[in-house]
């Protein structure tokens, strides 16, 4: 006979692990397929060939990785999970300045704005779906105006309170937004399937590594240092014509 204890225990990590599918599968509905994260900035001006060079493909995708998305979405995430110790109960005040930390590293009006509606996006479903104390506490200072509501800070609530581990939950947030990634690479024609699925393959001890550097930071460590990726953002929002909202 199995030990109960163990049977549950393993139960558990099933669960939160179904639950970091769950979250950063592209049809759950924040909104997060409208995203280039750039990646249409850099086709419009001729700056990716079509094909693209798949090295440069990956070169770029670990330089949002490690310098980006880890540093910035990903601490911040580790904050709001931090702060949740139980599903009924979050240190407000920790997610609220992690939150505004997160916004004021974010140098693009467009990549404030998407961070936020895909945010308050995933809110909702939580709200109404998992219906954990904490997320609705949150929810709550979103919509009182007192903390803006960035996406990987709600999804940092929202994870702990399905009982994913804190890594496991900044390692899926890399994997989305990678696999969110190279569909947008797809969806310009930069690349095709085949060599789209190889880039992410390849990008998976970046997102191991950059998951394991960010899980015990705190607030004062979320940063973004990726200026020209920043400008192609930036140079986005002025786009006369444009298939993805960032």
């Amino acid at each position: 006979m199995p030990d109960p204890a163990v049977a549950r225990a393993r139960s558990r990590e099933l669960t939160g692990f179904l639950s970091v599918l769950q979250l950063s599968d592209s049809a759950f509905p924040s909104g997060r397929y409208t995203l280039s994260s750039g990646l249409e900035t850099l086709a419009q001006t001729g700056r990716l060939t079509t094909p693209a060079d798949p090295a440069l493909l990956s070169a770029l995708l670990r330089d949002h990785l490690q310098l980006a998305v880890a540093p910035s979405d990903g601490v911040g995430l580790v904050c709001a999970h931090r702060a949740t110790s139980t599903p009924d109960s979050t240190d407000l005040d920790l997610v609220t300045r992690a939150d505004a930390r997160l916004t004021a590293v974010k140098l693009s009006r467009e990549a404030r704005d998407t961070s936020t509606r895909t945010g308050r996006a995933l809110l909702r479903v939580a709200t109404s779906t998992f219906g954990h104390g904490a997320v609705s506490d949150y929810a709550r200072q979103v919509e009182s105006g007192r903390s803006p509501g960035n996406h990987a800070v709600v999804l940092g609530v929202v994870s702990a309170c399905l009982g994913v581990p804190r890594l496991e939950s900044v390692a899926g947030e890399l994997f989305a937004f990678s696999a969110n990634w190279v569909a947008a690479a797809v969806r310009l024609a930069v690349t095709d399937h085949r060599t789209a699925q190889a880039v992410l393959h390849d990008a998976r001890a970046v997102m191991a590594e950059a998951a394991s550097d960010a899980v015990d930071k705190d607030v004062s460590d979320i940063t973004s240092c990726t200026p020209f990726l920043d400008v192609m953002t930036m140079l986005h929002e002025v786009s006369e014509l444009r298939l993805f909202a960032s």
